[in-house]
């Protein structure tokens, strides 16, 4: 519910004092000053109201249900957990990701051959995640994904695998979330 409701008066006269614009900065320059001096006298005094992190050397504890940019399981062997069934490339409303599959002889009987995802074009919405059967990909916790290239942006099968030790939050609460053994 909202807290309450504003009336815009749209085809009213404006008196001098509207049509000056004068008075309605002071009251916005007051808000701000108001809002600087509170917080000052909070360092001051050591009750600090706001809420900082300095970003390189503090990282914050993103909660399970945080999106970061899709990752690739890997097993034990180090090779993906991925089947190459392609319903995560269906999934995606942005068709960034690209998946060539191969016949092993292996328990496993295709792997992707090719797994790309182009990260410039991914929106982290999670859609490939929910499609995927084996959980084999997931959504992880980095989002730091700056660069000067756009070839840097495409990652590939090797740079996207990451072990289930890294990924064991998110896997875990995929599995609570969608009632998964």
């Amino acid at each position: 519910m909202p807290g309450k409701v504003v009336r815009v008066r749209r085809h009213s006269n404006f008196g001098w004092k509207e049509r000056l614009y004068l008075p309605m900065i002071f009251v916005g320059l007051g808000v701000t000053a108001r809002h600087f001096f509170e917080n000052f006298w909070g360092y001051m005094i050591g009750k600090v109201k706001t809420f900082v992190v300095q970003y390189p050397e503090e990282r914050l504890d993103y909660a399970d249900a945080f999106r970061g940019h899709p990752v690739l399981v890997a097993l034990e062997s180090g090779a993906p957990k991925c089947v190459a069934c392609g319903l995560c490339e269906f999934a995606c409303p942005t068709d960034c990701i690209t998946i060539l599959p191969d016949e092993t002889r292996s328990a496993i009987e295709r792997i992707p051959k090719v797994f790309d995802i182009d990260m410039s074009r991914c929106m982290f919405c999670g859609l490939c995640e929910e499609a995927c059967p084996e959980e084999a990909i997931v959504m992880s916790r980095d989002v730091e994904l700056a660069t000067y290239d756009r070839e840097a942006m495409l990652f590939h099968k090797e740079d996207l695998l990451r072990t289930e030790e890294q990924l064991g939050r998110r896997i875990g609460f995929i599995r609570e979330e969608y009632n998964r053994a």
